[in-house]
């Protein structure tokens, strides 16, 4: 199966729902999205160091790159390799003078040692097809919404979703894209997922 890599995009925080946390990650050379749903710990992680903080004593992932640096392990890329009801499978790749493994990780906790070995992040395109989200690209001379027009249109079109066509979904689903709501958009995704595999 041919990989496909991914960069961090974003990390959102869904104000309604406490302690709700997306990490957005997109197609390198593409306009496709993957929102994936973390706790607040793993947020705090993967945050500490996209922000480049330094704490005072490190933390849990930075312990385990410590670990493995002085065993001799590399962390050498990190694969979301299966997603099953809506769980995310990852697994570490990791290498050494005389071997390479395969570990089983949470996508979270991968997420947040990937950044701190800085080693790509790749998955599968069957993963993009089913989860991941088509940005659309803005055409020249169209103007993009501003966040404030978007999110006037995102929170008056908030019904239920169960109940909205699906030229409404997908409409909908550009708008909280646009306001970087992509809690609200992961929700809008599978109910439009649903409804194709109906």
């Amino acid at each position: 199966m041919k990989k496909i890599e991914l960069d961090i995009i974003a990390l959102s925080h869904n104000i309604t729902q406490t302690h709700s946390y997306a990490v957005v990650l997109g197609e390198s050379n593409g306009l496709r999205r993957l929102p994936i749903v973390i706790g607040g710990c793993e947020a705090q992680a993967i945050a500490v160091t996209l922000e480049k903080m330094q704490p005072s004593r490190p933390l849990t992932h930075d312990l385990m790159k410590n670990f493995m640096n002085a065993f001799g392990i590399n962390l050498h890329e990190i694969i979301i390799s299966d997603l099953q009801e809506g769980i995310f499978y990852s697994k570490l790749i990791c290498t050494s003078d005389n071997d390479t493994v395969e570990i089983d990780s949470r996508t979270s906790d991968a997420l947040a040692l990937a950044i701190r070995f800085g080693c790509p992040i790749y998955t599968y395109e069957n993963i993009l097809e089913s989860a991941g989200i088509l940005m659309e690209d803005t055409p020249p001379g169209k103007k993009k919404k501003t966040k404030s027009e978007s999110k006037e249109k995102t929170t008056s079109g908030n019904g239920d979703l169960k109940t909205m066509t699906l030229e409404e979904l997908n409409q909908l689903l550009n708008e909280v894209l646009e306001n970087e709501d992509y809690i609200r958009a992961i929700a809008i995704r599978d109910e439009i997922n649903n409804r194709k595999k109906k």
